[in-house]
């Protein structure tokens, strides 16, 4: 082998992909956002679904078990979020290393506390989770937290760059809480501010801004409303109208749309996570960019 190549080949072995100690499954977006963060080239992220999706609802298909087999850590939301598919893919994956309660299972929702816990659990109520809400990711509130556990149990894994995990911890924790006091200079107008949803997707979202949900277009969790139950909303409307109508994503537009055109309240596309629109490219632009959406329709 001459110079040249043997050159070559140390700068490929030296590049920071081909270092990367641990394969990270991540079932969102918002979690393989944050393990980039958390743990930069020491990790290889791949990320199970988009914002395009809905995450109750995805297939356990054959390359997803690929990926999970290959995994040191699989990084989810749980609270059931995941229930009809994550529990399928560990299962065929034979990987005993992310199962639960192994160093290589991470659940975000373990470490904050959930919001909208039933009080009645029956399946005739739609698509209702045991533990609380598991849509935990639009409160920048919940990151540290999940932050400083999910630290911990890279290093677990990985402890031989534990330095190099409480660096990135602590220059990602410093940077969030600089963000979230701009965030909240910025979201004041946004203060009870009434607002319409497709689905039950932002308590934490509301709890954060501080808004007002009058309804949720859904009549159940995951249940499409009915045209009688529109024409009702449409009436509570007229007399106690929101400044806007707001969906995720992946969710229907028709109800939305139905009623814009009959109330003339604005529809808005939130991100709901990383990558749910083109501004949204990271954890700190999802949130600066809901911020800019809704104060967009606030007046």
């Amino acid at each position: 082998m001459n110079k040249s190549c043997l050159l070559l080949l140390m700068l490929l072995l030296s590049s920071p992909a081909l270092q990367a100690r641990l394969h990270v499954f991540a079932c969102e977006p918002e979690w393989a956002s944050l393990v980039d963060a958390l743990a930069g080239d020491r990790a290889s992220v791949f990320t199970a679904t988009t914002a395009h999706q809905d995450v109750h609802h995805i297939q356990a298909r054959p390359s997803l078990i690929a990926q999970v087999r290959r995994a040191d850590l699989v990084v989810c939301t749980g609270a059931e979020l995941e229930i009809g598919w994550l529990p399928m893919l560990l299962r065929r994956s034979s990987n005993p290393r992310v199962l639960p309660g192994a160093n290589g299972y991470f659940e975000a929702a373990s470490h904050v506390t959930l919001l909208g816990k039933p009080t009645r659990l029956d399946r005739s109520e739609g698509d209702v989770h045991a533990e609380g809400n598991p849509h935990i990711q639009m409160d920048p509130d919940n990151y540290p937290p999940i932050a400083r556990a999910l630290t911990g149990q890279l290093i677990l894994l990985d402890a031989e760059h534990a330095d190099d995990y409480h660096r990135r911890n602590s220059d990602f924790i410093t940077r969030w809480e600089t963000a979230m006091a701009a965030w909240a200079v910025k979201a004041a107008p946004l203060k009870n501010m009434p607002i319409v949803v497709y689905h039950d997707s932002w308590p934490y979202m509301n709890r954060w801004l501080g808004l007002k949900q009058l309804a949720t277009l859904e009549s159940k969790p995951g249940i499409p409303p009915t045209s009688g139950q529109l024409s009702a909303l449409l009436k509570r409307m007229q007399q106690d109208p929101a400044r806007a109508i707001i969906r995720a994503p992946y969710q229907d537009t028709r109800a939305v749309r139905w009623l814009h055109d009959h109330t003339g309240i604005p529809e808005v596309e939130l991100p709901y996570t990383v990558g749910g629109n083109e501004q949204a490219s990271d954890l700190f632009k999802l949130f600066d960019t809901t911020i800019d959406l809704l104060l967009g329709v606030s007046r």
